[in-house]
């Protein structure tokens, strides 16, 4: 039998795993909608303004950003977060008489 701690272990590794999954389609997407554009720039105005820079580099923020908190341990920190309140909650409780 999987006790509570095997549980949210479990629990915790596919909510980390949904979030590298997630991430992943988010890049796919941006890798073939600016190769689209970049085609249409191609197509229509090649040694022009290259105006595809500009979602990509817009995109690209918000990529890096999703970047960020997948790879950069931001759930860790928010988990340390919540640790360190529910302690705090915890300890300015009132405790009831004996």
């Amino acid at each position: 039998m999987i006790d509570d701690d095997e549980m949210e272990l479990r629990r915790l590794a596919i909510r980390r795993a949904d979030m590298r999954i997630a991430f992943r389609s988010h890049l796919v997407a941006y890798a073939i909608v600016n190769a689209g554009l970049t085609a249409i720039y191609v197509a229509t105005s090649f040694g022009h303004y290259f105006w595809p820079i500009w979602p990509m580099l817009g995109w690209g923020i918000g990529l890096g950003a999703h970047a960020a908190a997948v790879y950069m341990d931001g759930e860790g920190l928010r988990d340390r977060m919540i640790q360190q309140e529910f302690e705090k909650l915890r300890r300015s409780r009132p405790r009831p008489p004996l």
